[in-house]
């Protein structure tokens, strides 16, 4: 008779398998080339959770917001990679997956990636835009340079600006420039200066290197600050060939840092040319006018005016007594035409007065009031009346009257 063998839990299982698994050195660090798919960035948490693939099979796959944090770009879905960690199994699960501390793109760089991605979320906000560039200021009384103290750039640019302008204050405020801690330090140095108003530019940047030496100036922090920097900001990061984030939301990109020191000042010999060429002109309309004045002086000695000025006045006595003769003209003419329009005005009136029909042989009856009578509504038997005749007037009293009959 045989004995019964004891069966297993499935926890047991799980963890049977799990122990295999995590103390095998070969799956304690691994490297899984494939492909991302079913990438989610989980907000609260911070974990990214995918999966890899390729034409055979599939593995799950997570890392933990601490590696998380230090990938340099976000992975998406058909991205293919490179993913380094270890191998375990998920006992509730009954599953294993590969736990990511690493994740290198296949062909382009990682860092290449995060620059685009960068670029293309600050351009759909508009940080880009040509509008939101600030002019520099065309004659500087200070400019600010945020760049190491001891590198090769700090002392190209203050060379070339106190070779171009010497007249302009150069304040150098120092940060690193390269490394973790470079974003932070760049940031104060713009918010420094924004904050005191101490400068009229800023020139922000450094030597050349690659891009790893240059990723401080990839930052989104720092891209941000730039942009809302008050003061104009001149990006003078690595040399022509490099581009930065901040070459792209500063409000001028020099190819190097001392062609930014070049584009902050203007040049005093030009300046002096120009100071130069507006005096000389000045000078040439001052002498023109004042030749011009001078012609006019001789011209005005000259006239009889001044050399005789009794024809002068006679001239003008003779203007206004011709004034006075047209306005007496005038006057008369319109005098003239008011008697005509008043004469015919006085005739109508006459036409319409009754006692100029009287005149003519008419009568006028009038009761006591003085009213004309028109009809015999007016007036009752016994009342007094009077005629109004040319000469005088006639009392009398209604003893009948009659209504004429229509």
């Amino acid at each position: 008779m045989t004995t019964p063998i004891a069966a297993l839990t499935i926890t047991q299982l799980n963890e049977y398998i799990k122990g295999v698994i995590d103390t095998n050195p070969l799956l304690s660090d691994v490297h899984v080339k494939g492909e991302i798919s079913n990438f989610t960035n989980h907000a609260k948490t911070g974990h990214f959770y995918f999966t890899l693939k390729d034409e055979g099979g599939a593995l799950s796959a997570v890392m933990f917001r601490g590696q998380a944090a230090k990938l340099p770009f976000v992975p998406e879905n058909g991205m293919k990679v490179t993913a380094r960690g270890r191998i375990s199994a998920y006992v509730k699960g009954g599953t294993y997956q590969l736990y990511a501390e690493d994740i290198v793109p296949d062909g382009v760089g990682s860092l290449h990636i995060a620059f685009e991605q960068l670029k293309a979320k600050l351009a759909a906000e508009g940080l880009f835009d040509e509008s939101k560039k600030r002019p520099l200021p065309k004659i500087p009384s200070c400019v600010a340079i945020i760049t190491s103290p001891t590198g090769a750039a700090v002392r190209d640019m203050i060379n070339v600006l106190s070779r171009r302008f010497p007249y302009a204050k150069v304040l150098v405020y120092p940060s690193l420039v390269q490394g973790e801690n470079a974003p932070a330090q760049l940031i104060e140095g713009l918010a420094y200066l924004n904050e005191n108003a101490v400068a009229d530019v800023i020139i922000m940047g450094r030597g050349g290197g690659s891009i790893e030496d240059l990723w401080a100036f990839n930052h989104e922090g720092l891209a941000r600050a730039v942009a809302g920097s008050k003061i104009p900001v001149i990006s003078a990061v690595g040399h022509e060939t490099d581009f930065t984030i901040c070459d792209f939301v500063a409000d001028l990109r020099a190819p190097t840092p001392s062609a930014a020191a070049e584009l902050a000042v203007p040049n005093t010999a030009d300046l002096v040319r120009r100071v130069n060429n507006i005096t000389t002109h000045m000078q040439h309309q001052l002498q023109r006018r004042i030749s011009q004045g001078r012609e006019g002086l001789v011209r005005l000695s000259s006239a009889r005016t001044l050399t005789d000025p009794s024809n002068y006045i006679d001239d003008r006595r003779m203007a206004v007594l011709a004034l006075a003769t047209r306005a007496e003209g005038l006057m008369e003419s319109k005098i003239s035409a008011l008697r005509g329009t008043t004469g015919a005005m006085t005739a109508s009136l006459r036409a319409l007065d009754p006692l100029a029909v009287v005149a003519r042989g008419y009568t006028a009856v009038f009761n006591e009031d003085g009213k004309l009578v028109k009809t015999v509504e007016q007036v009752s038997v016994g009342d007094k009346f009077y005629f109004e005749v040319s000469d005088g007037k006639i009392q009398g009293e209604v003893t009948e009257k009659w209504q004429k009959s229509n």
